[in-house]
């Protein structure tokens, strides 16, 4: 280890300054707002001078620099001290400050990356660190850069699971460019956090997890500004600062007290501020301490389309699931560019993540069983441009993660998801494998497109939109293998549907995806047969919806629309035809679904007992 060199005693003072004009800062600008959380910015003020004024690397001309050290506030109600260092550094002026919280400044309760110095949106607790996990591992693995991320977690929040997943992560992967710092400052929002100041029991459990850890006087900048420099010697695992703190550190009849969580000080700002002052030799700046520069090792990307490698090279009627498609879909885009990566939970061999592995090993990440990390990592990654994330797993495992899933976007993240194993169809492993409410779920998302491809051709046709697309994106796979439809240069795109059966004296609109889209075409010919004829639609983009060829063949078929889905009657194909349709006269929708908790069985029997197959079908049409 090389030796430390202790910060001379005017830096040391100057930091201990910046720590208490933060406090003062934050102090004010939620005292301008009325809410927000003071007394947790006081517990970090020391933290985040060292952290911004002596240890990490960034510039503050371009925030999200792509070889400049990233941090995370996983403790995201500590907002307010968060923008004080930044206005402190000298990207926007303090007097912004006292804007926190108003409509039209971005300056938030919560962080979100409307601000060009946040990379992902925190507030909901216990997610940082994973998203941490996932930057640091991007910069360890993929860029091979010198940039080191540093995530902020709150004592609290420990008792999130998902905190404890992305530690074993992290020591797994062996993330030495990776330090967290945990603010014990003891005390919750309602109650005393779960261990209090028992340090010891703190580091017994990183130290558990495989971490370096440090216990520290959180409100020492020389001992911060030390085991911040042990920690980035340290090789081949992950640091902690375990720091020993106070709630409101700093305020006379506040500090260390319960019942001051989310409250702005009122008319104990003024002494609050006076008696903070007074600890300060400098109360006003501009303070003069010396950051370590850049190492500019990062690649810039330029801007790309990512395309299949080959077209599919399906035929047409040959069987295939779609979620072999999905691997080798993936895999081709691998194949044309490197930012493709790959994640799964230890799932990869049934949703098919294991192709592109095969493909592209030094680009797949395995996460084993830890859904909520593993969606957690796959945003982390996708921060600053760096990599296309492909999250694959069992869609009803994807549950697990739904807040994680919710706050990727609001950090406008670009993950895209792929979601196996859906509905009945699955046949004998039973309900608690069958997703039937995911579709519901990823349609809840803002700006999430969902696609539900029906075919080998299809589904890899949204594997390539998906990578291309700006936002968020869930991809519904099937576990049967269904026949291709389609030709392999057939042209598919976001918000558009197909026809694959039509006549000029059709009865009914059915309209299906995935496995039921092909009982669809089962009772388009058992229905020809007895001299009906029906249009079936494969809706292949559920969001956005294809609302005017849904409006203008439903007119063409008399207004009479089946819809047939391997899903929940909420939030699912059903609702999203019904709801695109509501403004039209004369049209009447009988929705097909799964209306009962399933059980296991036969795939095709399965389908019959809940209403999804053919023959009801039939009968829904000649009703």
């Amino acid at each position: 280890m090389a030796e430390y060199h202790c910060p001379d005693q005017k830096t040391l003072q100057q930091l201990r300054d910046i720590a208490n004009r933060l406090r003062i800062d934050s102090i004010e600008s939620t005292n301008a707002s009325k809410s927000g959380h003071p007394t947790s910015c006081c517990s970090i003020a020391e933290i985040m001078s060292v952290l911004f004024f002596h240890t990490m690397k960034y510039k503050v001309s371009e925030p999200r620099d792509v070889s400049s050290d990233r941090f995370v506030l996983s403790k995201g109600h500590a907002a307010p001290i968060l923008y004080a260092a930044w206005a402190e550094a000298g990207l926007f002026p303090r007097s912004d400050l006292l804007n926190l919280r108003k409509i039209d400044n971005d300056l938030e309760g919560h962080p979100t990356p409307r601000l060009n110095f946040i990379d992902v949106a925190t507030g909901s607790l216990g997610q940082g660190l994973s998203c941490a996990c996932g930057m640091a591992y991007t910069g360890k693995y993929f860029d091979k850069a010198s940039y080191r991320t540093f995530c902020l977690v709150g004592d609290g929040e420990s008792a999130e699971g998902s905190v404890w997943e992305a530690a074993n992560f992290a020591s797994f992967y062996k993330l030495d460019n990776l330090v967290a710092i945990v603010d014990v400052n003891r005390l919750g929002q309602s109650d005393p956090t779960l261990l209090q100041h028992d340090m010891e029991s703190y580091r017994k459990r990183w130290d558990a997890f495989g971490w370096n850890a440090f216990v520290v006087d959180g409100h020492d900048v020389e001992a911060l500004c030390r085991h911040f420099y042990e920690a980035e010697q340290v090789k081949d695992k992950p640091s902690v600062l375990i720091c020993k703190t106070l709630k409101g550190k700093g305020i006379p009849g506040i500090e260390n007290e319960m019942n001051w969580h989310g409250k702005a000080l009122g008319d104990k700002a003024k002494s609050a501020i006076e008696a903070i002052e007074s600890a300060m030799q400098d109360k006003n700046g501009p303070y003069k301490v010396a950051r370590p520069e850049v190492t500019d090792d990062a690649k810039h990307f330029a801007p790309e389309t990512v395309a299949l490698s080959e077209p599919p090279s399906y035929k047409i009627g040959e069987k295939v699931a779609t979620r072999n498609a999905y691997g080798t879909a993936l895999a081709k885009l691998g194949n044309n560019s490197k930012r493709v990566i790959a994640l799964d939970g230890d799932t990869k061999n049934s949703t098919f993540a294991i192709t592109f592995q095969k493909s592209h090993p030094d680009r797949f990440i395995e996460c084993y069983i830890a859904e909520q990390n593993l969606i957690g990592v796959g945003i982390g990654c996708s921060t600053r441009g760096r990599t296309i994330p492909f999250i694959s797993g069992f869609a009803c495992f994807l549950s697990r993660g739904f807040d994680q899933i919710r706050m990727g976007a609001i950090s406008m993240t670009q993950v895209k998801f792929c979601g196996s194993h859906c509905g009945v169809s699955i046949g004998e492993d039973g309900p608690s494998q069958m997703a039937l409410e995911d579709l519901g779920m990823f349609r809840s998302i803002p700006g999430c497109v969902v696609f539900y491809p029906s075919d080998g051709v299809s589904c890899e046709r949204a594997v390539e939109l998906a990578a291309n697309h700006p936002n968020m994106v869930y991809i519904r796979s099937s576990r049967p293998a269904t026949p291709v439809l389609y030709e392999k240069d057939e042209v598919f795109e976001i918000g558009k549907s197909k026809i694959i059966r039509q006549s000029e004296n059709d009865t009914a609109l059915v309209i299906g995806a995935g496995v039921t889209l092909h009982e669809a075409v089962k009772a388009a010919d058992t229905l020809k047969a007895e001299g009906t004829h029906i249009r079936v639609m494969d809706i292949f983009c559920l969001k956005p919806i294809d609302q005017a060829a849904l409006i203008a063949n439903a007119k063409a078929c008399g207004g009479k629309v089946v819809t047939v889905e391997d899903h929940y009657p909420a939030g699912g194909l059903g609702e999203a035809v019904a709801a695109a349709l509501s403004g039209e006269k004369d049209i009447a929708v009988q929705h097909l679904c799964v209306r009962a908790l399933p059980r296991s069985g036969p795939s095709a029997e399965l389908m019959d007992m809940f209403g999804i197959s053919a023959n009801h079908i039939v009968k829904a049409v000649k009703s």
